[in-house]
């Protein structure tokens, strides 16, 4: 049992734990760029010691340097700018590229079912999960579903909005990045989505 147990342990503790330094960071944050042609990923880190509690408010985003064969970091992410749904508000807080900071955008809510789990067949199409965001710019309307808060929401907003990256309104992964410090550059190794909490 003591083998298994030093086993689980000794990843969690890091090749420091052995007597060998280890070079490799690890961030947490969501996604809001992935750039596969200009060889970079950004995030918004989480700000909150507890990971399973995110706060997604720190800026500058962070900016790290893909490897040339991307297949080698493992997951590749979906970028969004969603990193706030609040519901009771009827609120979305959004990274803005322009300002190149948060903005808080208040909606007019047309409908919103809760407790929707990611396999309700309102979130799958032909038994697979739907593509959200769903947007309809000739009635203003945006449909999404946020998987972490079992949320499937439609709302209107003003016209001006709707000219907007369709990826504005969805949440990027929440993803664990490995990366090596090269200067001052962050060269990515690794990446994992954490599939627990996303959406």
């Amino acid at each position: 049992m003591i083998g298994v147990a030093l086993i689980l342990i000794l990843p969690l503790l890091g090749f420091e734990a052995l007597g060998t330094k280890s070079t490799e960071n690890v961030d947490q944050g969501r996604v809001i760029q992935f750039d596969n042609a200009k060889g970079i990923i950004s995030v918004i880190l989480n700000k909150n010691a507890d990971h399973l509690n995110s706060e997604y408010r720190s800026l500058p985003p962070m900016t790290y340097t893909l490897p040339e064969a991307t297949q080698a970091i493992g997951y590749i992410p979906k970028a969004g700018l969603r990193l706030k749904l609040d519901p009771k508000n009827h609120e979305i807080v959004i990274f803005d590229k322009a300002s190149q900071g948060f903005k808080t955008i208040n909606y007019a809510l047309i409908d919103q079912k809760e407790n929707i789990a990611k396999n309700n067949p309102l979130v799958l199409e032909n038994g697979k999960p739907k593509k959200f965001p769903v947007i309809d710019k000739e009635k203003n309307l945006v449909k999404i579903y946020s998987e972490r808060q079992r949320i499937l929401t439609t709302f209107t907003l003003p016209a001006k909005y709707l000219s907007l990256p369709e990826y504005t309104w969805g949440a990027g992964d929440e993803v664990l990045i490995h990366y090596k410090k090269d200067g001052q550059t962050r060269r990515v190794t690794k990446i994992v989505k954490i599939g627990f909490i996303n959406g």
